[in-house]
């Protein structure tokens, strides 16, 4: 059985919450309900819970804030949510669940699948730091990215990946060590969170970061030349384009 605690400030949205867990996650046992961050902190240190259901924005203080707080965070999160687009990008960067409100029952279910996984494999949470540090300043977007394998949680610096591409519902991360990293997720996923960093897409199997963008061969319909010594194919839609990004570097 799952333990999990709820922190919102608002009584409906945790008795929505609850019934929903009640009606489609029976494995989910619901501990305790917090409706601040102070309360929540105060439930969470006294019921150790493996999951914990939390609202980003309350009265006394942002879920952010109450996650600074905690000396230790041996627990999953699964954030609840209005929309709020910096929050939402922090959480996707740090490979972690949110659920938008209204709160929809099958993604609820599947983010508490995810947490089971982790839970059965006695995964430590090792994406809240990178969360933490990406929020610190709104005004900067976030600067790491959490690259999820089998074997380990690589936490990356965005500007330290060279390029990706595609493997069908997979992508591999070329990064400027010379590293390569394979992550289930697909192109399209990863073009969304690295197109606010200079990150480009030249094929439908391509994705450079421009600042290692070397030159541009202008044969067999055109290449991107990388700094790695890589050439990266040009589709015909897209040359213009390229073409204008590499000319203004």
């Amino acid at each position: 059985m799952i333990r999990g605690i709820i922190v919102e400030d608002e009584k409906h949205s945790r008795e929505t919450l609850r019934g929903m867990l009640d009606r489609y996650c029976k494995n989910v046992d619901v501990i305790a309900e917090a409706e601040s961050y102070r309360s929540g902190l105060q439930v969470i240190k006294e019921h150790h819970p493996d999951v914990v259901f939390l609202d980003i924005q309350m009265p006394d203080g942002s879920g952010f804030r109450m996650l600074e707080e905690l000396e230790e965070i041996s627990f999953e999160i699964i954030f609840t949510t209005a929309f709020d687009q910096f929050a939402i990008k922090a959480i996707k960067y740090s490979a972690l669940d949110y659920l938008l409100k209204p709160i929809d029952p099958e993604e609820l279910v599947n983010a508490l699948k995810k947490v089971e996984r982790k839970l059965s494999n006695q995964k430590v949470n090792k994406n809240i730091q990178v969360l933490l540090d990406n929020i610190k300043s709104r005004e900067a977007e976030p600067h790491k990215i959490v690259l999820s394998t089998s074997e380990k949680i690589h936490i990356i610096e965005t500007d330290q990946i060279l390029r990706c591409e595609s493997d069908n519902y997979y992508t591999n991360f070329f990064l400027a060590d010379g590293k390569k990293i394979l992550i289930s997720k697909t192109l399209k996923e990863n073009e969304e969170l690295l197109s606010d960093h200079n990150f480009i897409r030249p094929h439908k199997s391509h994705l450079v970061n421009v600042k290692y963008i070397k030159g541009f061969l202008r044969n067999d319909g055109g290449y991107i030349e990388m700094t790695d010594g890589s050439q990266i194919p040009v589709s015909r839609r897209k040359r213009e384009k390229i073409i204008e990004v590499i000319t203004h570097l």
